[in-house]
């Protein structure tokens, strides 16, 4: 089944760390891309732009409304994803936690609706 891990963090958080954090987190995020690569789980991941390159739109009452930004104000945004194939929900939990981001964010982790192609 495939899991979708939505990684939230406070976007400032990354920026403040010293370059020997920087160095360190690269390792971690290398480390944890390949392991996964390797076990044969990884479909994809990919960072995002910060929030800021964010844009939203709604339609209401026919007419579509664009806003800079995310669509909520949070303490934590949504930084990226990794889109895994696993056995079940407690092979991606085991997954989940070591993505490098759960020591300072959180990870939701989400199953994809599987549309069947008939």
């Amino acid at each position: 089944m495939k899991y979708m891990l939505l990684m939230y963090a406070d976007e400032s958080v990354v920026p403040n760390f010293t370059p020997e954090e920087h160095q360190k987190a690269a390792q971690a995020w290398y480390a944890f891309g390949k392991e996964a690569e390797a076990a044969g789980v990884l479909v994809s991941n990919n960072r995002l732009l910060p929030v800021t390159e964010a844009t939203t739109v709604r339609v209401r009452n026919g007419k579509t409304l664009v806003t800079d930004g995310p669509f909520a104000e949070t303490h934590e945004q949504l930084g990226g994803y990794y889109l895994l194939d696993c056995q079940d929900l407690d092979g991606v939990i085991r997954w989940a936690a070591k993505v490098p981001l759960a020591v300072y964010g959180s990870i939701e982790v989400r199953p994809l609706n599987q549309w069947s192609q008939s």
